[in-house]
């Protein structure tokens, strides 16, 4: 019998130790939180933010790995491709549900590969221009872009970002010709503005707004539909050029397969942390606001985003350079 035993315990352990997360104690080691975009921009800020409260609330470490490149594509094929235990996580942004309709042969998809787990916070991006460009407001880079077709560049920080695509639904909606100049990462496109080398950006006001307030750029307006309250005396774009509209959000996403006690889990703890007050303070003060949703509800809105993002990418032609 002894004999017996040792025997179906060779067979089973096996088994038992492939037996997925959701049927362990979950978080029981590090989890990564793959950030597919350069250091300093939201999602990194966000997703460190995110990291260290999780951390505390588990007892587990969440670490942030950022590895941006071709628009978001590198991190994301990684995350798609790792064990969907719920150790592997991907934050991403509307620059995902753009790529669905801007890139055609991307290695994944996102509502194929990825399940929704949270959302995080959205905000306004800040349209801005280094300050040897010689427009003091929307009205007069318009002019300005009018005047030089084809002289004027926009930096964003890689194809299908919403720095591009703010970009991109700017040249559509206000008649004009401004050319992209993608860079790998955020920390790039915004040397590249600062440095004078690309006139114009968009860029997140949670990152952009306190280099406008040192003199760095000359920010010309924002992004919403209302006027932000970190900036109640600068203008909206839509003031301008009526119904435009570009914000960022974030999110997270787990690989295909995932449990679902292990996504539920993490919905909670996320929830959770983003809903703290000294959380939602500091969010606010930096013109971010807090984004609570459901599983369900986050995929309702990925695929409600994909669809706009697609009518954007057709009516203003955008393309990957």
């Amino acid at each position: 019998m002894s004999k017996f035993l040792r025997l179906l315990a060779f067979v089973l352990l096996p088994a038992f130790l492939a037996l997925p997360a959701s049927a362990q104690t979950y978080p029981n080691r590090t989890v990564k939180l793959i950030v597919p975009f350069g250091a300093g921009g939201p999602a990194d800020v966000y997703a460190r933010i995110l990291a260290q409260h999780l951390t505390e609330e588990t007892k587990q470490s969440f670490v942030v790995e950022d590895r941006p490149g071709a628009g978001a594509l590198i991190g994301t094929d990684a995350v798609a491709k790792s064990a969907p235990d719920g150790y592997t996580l991907l934050v991403m942004s509307n620059t995902h549900t753009t790529n669905e309709s801007l890139l055609s042969n991307k290695p994944y998809e996102l509502m194929r590969d990825f399940l929704p787990v949270a959302t995080i916070n959205y905000s306004d991006l800040l349209m801005v221009v280094n300050p040897a460009v010689d427009a003091k407001s929307v009205a007069e880079f318009i002019a300005l872009a009018k005047k030089e077709p084809g002289k004027l560049n926009y930096a964003s920080s890689g194809p299908g970002t919403p720095y591009h695509m703010a970009g991109e639904l700017f040249k559509a909606m206000s008649h004009t010709d401004i050319v992209h100049i993608p860079h790998k990462a955020s920390g790039d496109m915004r040397n590249s503005v600062l440095s004078g080398n690309v006139q114009m950006m968009f860029d997140a006001i949670t990152v952009m707004s306190e280099l406008a307030k040192a003199g760095k750029v000359r920010a010309l307006a924002t992004t919403g539909l209302k006027r932000n309250p970190l900036t109640p005396d600068l203008p909206t774009v839509a003031e301008t050029v009526p119904g435009y509209e570009a914000t960022i959000w974030l999110g997270v996403m787990a690989p295909k397969g995932t449990p679902n006690d292990v996504i539920a889990f993490l919905n909670t703890a996320i929830n959770k942390v983003i809903d703290l007050p000294g959380v939602k303070e500091v969010w606010l003060k930096q013109g971010a606001v807090p984004l609570v949703k459901t599983p369900a509800e986050f995929d309702a809105f990925l695929r409600t985003d994909i669809e706009k993002w697609a009518n954007v990418v057709k009516v203003s032609g955008a393309k990957i350079q």
